[in-house]
């Protein structure tokens, strides 16, 4: 049974609190669990969420600052602890390869997993599987920071009517939809456009072009939204968004559903983050994200 869901493990920013750990989230997609900025306390909070090693297939990291990356030496060596079986890909800025090398090697462990390194260097498309491409975006933030794009190819939806009509069914179903033609029925006879999902991973940046590229017609968008709008100036010194200007791409962008996370420990009420979102005019779904929430990727439009 596929499942497609995020599954958040932290999201506070900077420092944890109380009620917020540090960054850390799961995108289960059928049989890929790709997981986004580690940090520290990840590991335990997969514990929390039911989330385990084998689970994982790639780690995407958009910076190396501390509460996006400090948990991936431990998530590392869990992997190599529990000896997963399939090879795990990274993907991180190339500019930070050191730090990368660093938290691979922060002590000893027994190696015992293949771990592909995939450094970032530009905007474009890095992975491309039979299920999705994976893209990433240049974001603006103090240090280099990239955000995640994936993208499902569009496929066609089965019209049973029109199956009906032209006496279509059982393993011709599946002969059709194989081969693009049974007994002079084309696919496009009997079956509609369906355009694939999609999903975005959007952390510390400034609005930029990468935003609006990486969010642009998303079923998901998670972004982060540190500030509010009183405290944009701030937010824009930082390389940061607020509630209100996330919310106002995620509108232009036809975004589906909005989940907005890494907030700052100044703001105790998160309710504040939505009601800032909903007067900015996002009229989609919307998710103030808590630490151990599962957040269904809406079913394809």
């Amino acid at each position: 049974m596929s499942v497609r869901e995020l599954v958040v493990l932290g999201t506070a920013s900077q420092v944890p609190t109380r009620h917020r750990n540090h960054n850390g989230y799961v995108l289960r997609w059928d049989g890929e669990g790709i997981m986004f900025d580690p940090g520290e306390g990840t590991q335990r909070q997969m514990l929390y969420a039911g989330v385990a090693a084998h689970d994982l297939t790639r780690i995407c990291v958009t910076h190396f600052h501390g509460d996006h990356s400090l948990g991936l030496a431990g998530v590392i060596q869990r992997i190599n602890l529990d000896r997963v079986p399939h090879e795990i890909t990274a993907h991180y800025p190339a500019s930070g390869e050191r730090f990368f090398e660093r938290l691979r090697y922060a002590t000893a462990y027994r190696e015992t997993v293949a771990l592909t390194r995939a450094p970032v260097a530009a905007d474009g498309v890095i992975a491309t599987t039979e299920a999705f491409t994976l893209e990433a975006r240049c974001l603006s933030h103090p240090v280099e920071s990239f955000g995640y794009r994936l993208v499902e190819p569009d496929g066609r939806r089965m019209l049973p009517e029109r199956l009906a009509e032209h006496g279509i069914s059982g393993p011709a179903v599946g002969e059709l939809q194989r081969g693009g033609v049974v007994g002079g029925v084309t696919l496009a006879d009997v079956s509609a456009p369906r355009p694939g999902q999609r999903f975005a991973f959007v952390m510390d940046t400034r609005l930029c072009d990468g935003v609006y590229a990486l969010a642009d017609g998303c079923d998901m968008l998670v972004v982060e939204s540190t500030f509010l709008a009183a405290d944009a100036a701030l937010a824009r010194e930082h390389g940061h968004l607020t509630a209100e200007q996330a919310a106002k791409v995620a509108a232009g962008a036809d975004v589906r559903h909005l989940v907005l996370t890494h907030f700052s420990q100044r703001y105790p009420d998160a309710t504040a983050f939505e009601r800032e979102a909903r007067d900015a005019g996002f009229t989609g779904r919307l998710t103030i994200a808590r630490d151990l929430d599962r957040v269904p990727v809406p079913k394809r439009r």
